[in-house]
């Protein structure tokens, strides 16, 4: 995990940091760096992508059977080409405070749905 930080800005680090934090007090997750992105897990199955670092911000993919467009906190919310069962949620954290109780609603949905096939 350290080698896929590296060169990222303190402000990054300490969001994704809080980011994976909290999402821990859902419940027991797993982080997997890949090369482009770092999936996280419940044990069961992907409920989150971390898909981008920017200089101050990080930026969050949940996938979702569902569309879930009554919030404020995804920016963008679309279909996966050629899957008609999984909607991805765009978040974008720019602060510890973005985790709020709408976020956390989301991510224990995340943490608890059934697999996104």
């Amino acid at each position: 995990m350290n080698d896929f930080l590296e060169g990222k800005t303190p402000q990054t680090k300490l969001l994704f940091d809080h980011f994976i934090s909290q999402f821990e007090k859902v419940g027991k997750i797993t982080v997997h760096p890949a090369k482009t992105m770092i999936g996280i897990d419940n044990g069961h199955k992907r409920i989150a992508w971390v898909t981008q670092f920017g200089r101050n911000f990080i930026h969050i993919v949940f996938p979702f059977k569902q569309s879930y467009s009554d919030n404020l906190c995804f920016q963008k919310i679309a279909p996966v080409p050629g899957d008609a069962k999984q909607f991805n949620h765009h978040f974008r954290m720019l602060h510890c405070e973005d985790i709020n109780e709408e976020v956390l609603y989301f991510m224990k949905l995340a943490y608890l749905q059934e697999k996104v096939s």
